[in-house]
């Protein structure tokens, strides 16, 4: 019971399958965007300057998407490696039975990742790992950019589908753009058709999703709440929104959502956390 958990770091290996299929996805649209411009109608058509801004404008979405992505997935926001032996004294600990340590306030077991996680939100999905304390910061980061780009892609596809779709019915139209797969199957598109309408639906909804994503963690974030606090209504570490900030972004919050490899650290351990000051903070 004593020992620390960096022993055990095989078994909350997290699973690779979401992410790989998230990468395929990213891969088939890519793909697509490439096939448009180089063979279909292109690009909107645009001036010199505009065109140059244009390209300047993507490849920075691209370099903070990718850079948020790396850093999210290199930060390991799990209790492995952290000496919580003889810490778990204070108000809020718990023993954790699948990890056989004592774990500090707000963290949480995650049965996908096979390891307890410090302050922790929820686990990921699409990415394949959970949202906790040291990964916060590039996780709200990647929403920002991912919505960025996916509506960056859904305009530069938007002179190819708009072709497209000139030359059908409105019913047509509606079909396509809500059933593809079915439209498909019944012989009444191309598979180029398809890929490009398919391609546009999912990145406007993916563009919609991490929009919605990004105000609620944004909303939680100014109220210094993680996903598991709010759904049973707690706020005891709520500081005041800058605060609040300050602890979940570091003392730089303002510009990290600009670069992703701005050094900001974080002001706690996450073992440790303050609470207003009219309940003391929670000690280790």
């Amino acid at each position: 019971m004593g020992e620390p958990w960096a022993a055990r770091g095989a078994e909350g290996a997290p699973a690779r399958l979401p992410l790989v299929l998230t990468v395929l996805w990213a891969a088939a649209v890519v793909l697509e965007l490439a096939y448009v411009m180089v063979l279909g109608p292109g690009p909107p058509p645009l001036g010199p300057l505009a065109r140059a801004l244009q390209l300047a404008l993507a490849a920075y979405q691209l370099l903070n998407l990718l850079g948020n992505v790396g850093l999210f997935l290199r930060s390991d926001p799990s209790i492995r490696g952290v000496m919580l032996a003889g810490r778990g004294l204070g108000q809020g600990w718990a023993y954790c039975y699948q990890c056989q340590s004592q774990v500090p306030p707000r963290s949480g077991h995650c049965s996908a990742c096979r390891v307890c996680i410090l302050r922790r939100d929820h686990h990921c999905r699409l990415l394949g790992r959970c949202v906790g304390f040291r990964n916060y910061r590039p996780f709200l980061c990647l929403l920002l950019h991912a919505a960025g780009v996916l509506l960056h892609v859904s305009v530069l596809l938007s002179p190819a589908l708009s072709a497209l779709l000139q030359s059908h019915s409105a019913l047509y139209t509606v079909a396509l753009l809500l059933l593809p797969w079915l439209m498909l199957l019944t012989g009444k598109v191309s598979l180029a058709q398809f890929a490009l309408a398919f391609v546009v639906d999912t990145c406007v909804a993916g563009a919609l999703l991490c929009a919605a994503g990004l105000l609620f963690h944004g909303m939680l974030l100014l109220r210094g709440q993680t996903t598991w606090e709010w759904a049973r209504g707690q706020h005891s570490y709520d500081l005041g929104t800058y605060h609040n900030l300050q602890a979940a972004l570091g003392s730089r919050w303002a510009l990290v959502w600009f670069w992703p490899f701005l050094a900001s650290p974080l002001p706690g351990d996450g073992i440790t956390f303050q609470k207003p000051a009219d309940e003391g903070p929670v000690a280790s």
